[in-house]
């Protein structure tokens, strides 16, 4: 008879678990197959990845190049140091006196190329960090050397530089009288927030100083409002440096509440259509351009297996069946807009896609030019309190939210969409940027460059059609030839809306300049048998012999 009872309730909780088990299942299916989708792996195989560097011989050798191509190689990399030293004198010097107390310099410094190749790399060619003038498409470091900027200021720069400088001057002008006065409102505000709530279809806004802190306010009021505490992002996504929004390599502490799911998957729906704890899904529309892919950077191009591709249609269809499943299971759909606001549209990604999220954010570009982050959302889910209790609160301020000249610059800014030459700008504009693309491949793949682009409108991913260790050397020639990129190298050019076809032109003529250079220097050298799995094999054979 006990043992009969026993039984029986080993069976009842064996039943009693198999939902969660189901439910986990499902999860893990959900996650993407790759370190990018699970967090604690991830973390787990940083610390143990060893340490280790090409010395000056293996650096030119590193996918098995015959002698000549190594010599040629390594007096190409001599003479491109040499010309650096003398073009970006005053440059560099100041960037290296700067570099002993500015610990980001070090940083960007260190993971500009892959790490093992960053000592010898450093040690011969030398990149400035310091400019002195904007104008048009073009500016100018400390010695007076001209570029086009591809760098987009990390996605602040859509009208041009000099809309900016404007958008400044003018906040100046208008705030002027009353200062940096903090917690009463500058009367502009009032204009700020009627086109605030026009281009966001929302009710209400709230102000914040950067990106990272208005997508931190959206998660916080989503959470308050749901009473639910996971938050779900997508592979690749990025969403500022915080904890939850970052829970891989990166972030010192370890995954908690965020699942990391597949981008533009069925089994993703699944899971949040049959959980019961997650308060928001975040959306980074540019995910659109490298689904369940981190933003490329040449850091990690050791193969030339980078890609990407933007399909409209399908990205569309996938965002309108999130819209569904969140609407039906209670779920707050946040669209961070901080990086492509205005830049797809005048009415940002939800009007780009036909989507409409329950939050909002935007940054960057809004600001125009000043640090600005700003939420706007539906009354319901922006209130931060709850009238039948008065010590239940979702608690957010900021010094500097809503600063006089920060709000008077985003007056400005909006005020300068509206005008004809800007709306023109958004005239036809996909049409325009995915034919500058073809033009723009069609011109590589006449000149033999092993170099291909993929776009979504202003904002382009660069990708490489055969293997190759030394990819990442492409970015000092463009650098040699008067282009200007982020510090990640040549994985994203942004260009802004006031690029006209001459200018463009030039930028096709010096990339294509670029690349042929490189090709002569021998980078592009490749064996028949080379290819990008055997680089990957030959890499992490190399990872293997090293003490850990």
């Amino acid at each position: 008879m006990d043992e009969t009872l026993t039984l029986s309730a080993l069976a009842v909780g064996v039943l009693a678990l198999l939902p969660a088990a189901k439910r986990r299942i499902e999860l893990s299916r959900a996650k993407h197959r790759s370190l990018a989708g699970h967090s604690r792996m991830a973390k787990r195989l940083a610390r143990w990845v060893p340490g280790y560097a090409y010395d000056d011989a293996q650096f030119f050798v590193a996918d098995n190049a015959p002698a000549d191509v190594a010599a040629q190689r390594k007096a190409a990399l001599q003479r491109l140091g040499a010309e650096f030293d003398t073009r970006f004198a005053k440059t560099l010097a100041a960037t290296e006196q700067a570099r002993d107390t500015i610990s980001d310099l070090r940083f960007t410094g260190r993971y500009r190329v892959p790490f093992q190749f960053s000592p010898v790399l450093r040690e011969h060619v030398k990149v400035g960090a310091f400019l002195q003038h904007s104008e048009g498409v073009q500016v100018e470091d400390l010695d007076g050397n001209r570029f086009y900027d591809l760098t987009g200021s990390y996605g602040v720069n859509v009208l041009g530089y000099d809309a900016y400088k404007e958008c400044i001057d003018e906040a100046v002008a208008t705030a002027r009288e009353l200062g940096p006065v903090l917690g009463a409102y500058h009367p502009c505000v009032l204009e700020v927030l009627s086109r605030l709530k026009a281009i966001s279809g929302q009710e209400e806004v709230s102000f914040h100083m950067s990106g990272t802190e208005a997508v931190m306010q959206a998660v916080r009021l989503a959470r308050y409002h749901t009473r639910r505490k996971r938050l779900v992002r997508f592979a690749g996504a990025y969403h500022g440096w915080w904890e939850d929004v970052q829970p891989g390599p990166g972030n010192p502490l370890p995954p908690r509440e965020t699942f990391t799911l597949q981008d533009m998957a069925e089994r993703s729906l699944k899971v949040l259509a049959t959980r019961r704890d997650i308060a928001c899904v975040l959306i980074n529309p540019l995910q659109a351009l490298h689904p369940n892919a981190n933003a490329p950077g040449d850091s990690a191009l050791i193969d030339g297996s980078r890609r990407a591709a933007y399909d409209r249609e399908a990205y569309t269809a996938w965002l309108k069946k999130l819209r569904e499943v969140c609407t039906a299971r209670g779920i707050v759909l946040i669209f961070d807009e901080v990086f492509v606001g205005f830049r797809l549209a005048p009415g940002g990604a939800q009007q780009h896609f036909g989507v409409k999220a329950d939050l909002v954010t935007y940054g960057k570009t809004l600001g125009g030019g000043l640090p600005v982050g700003v939420v706007c959302g539906s009354r319901a889910l922006m209130t931060r309190y709850r009238e039948d209790r008065p010590a239940d609160i979702c608690f957010a301020r900021g010094t500097f939210n809503a600063h006089p000249y920060v709000v008077a610059a985003m007056a400005s800014f909006l005020k300068r969409i509206e005008r004809p030459e800007v709306k023109a700008l958004y005239d036809g504009l996909d049409e325009r940027w995915n034919a500058r693309c073809a033009q723009f491949n069609a011109r590589l793949q006449a000149a033999g460059a092993p170099v291909r682009m993929a776009n979504l409108s202003t904002i382009w991913t660069v990708m490489y059609d055969q293997p190759g260790r030394y990819h990442w050397m492409l970015q000092f020639y463009l650098r040699r030839h008067g282009l200007a990129l982020s510090w990640v190298g040549t994985g994203r050019l942004i260009f802004s809306l006031n690029y006209g076809d001459a200018e463009f032109a030039a930028v096709m003529d010096r990339f294509i300049a670029a690349c042929d250079e490189m090709r002569a220097d021998g980078w592009w050298w490749t064996a028949p048998e080379l290819t990008a799995k055997a680089i990957r094999r030959g890499v992490f054979r190399e990872m293997l012999s090293q003490k850990f």
